[in-house]
């Protein structure tokens, strides 16, 4: 089963972390349907307070391109295991 509480901005889908054990969850990068093995952790300052947290799923093939992404923005907060996804953390 895919994740129902995804949305996708700028061609990534974000899942809010809620409920992730539970779930089957994909690579946040497009085009891709990959198991997802880690969780990002990200926030925008303009935009987010700082201790709200985002999470974009990735693949193993996904993960460094994801969090090179976020980290040259400077959003990137962590990177977790999905399986270590808590409700806390999105």
């Amino acid at each position: 089963m895919n994740v129902s509480n995804q949305s996708t901005t700028n061609g990534l889908t974000t899942m809010d972390a809620s409920s992730a054990a539970d779930r089957t969850v994909v690579c946040s990068a497009k085009g891709c349907r990959t198991d997802a093995a880690y969780g990002l952790l990200w926030n925008n300052p303009k935009l987010h307070k700082p201790e709200r947290r985002k999470v974009w799923l990735a693949c193993d093939q996904h993960a460094d391109p994801l969090s090179d992404f976020l980290s040259k923005k400077g959003f990137l907060k962590d990177a977790v295991p999905v399986a270590e996804l808590t409700d806390e953390m999105g």
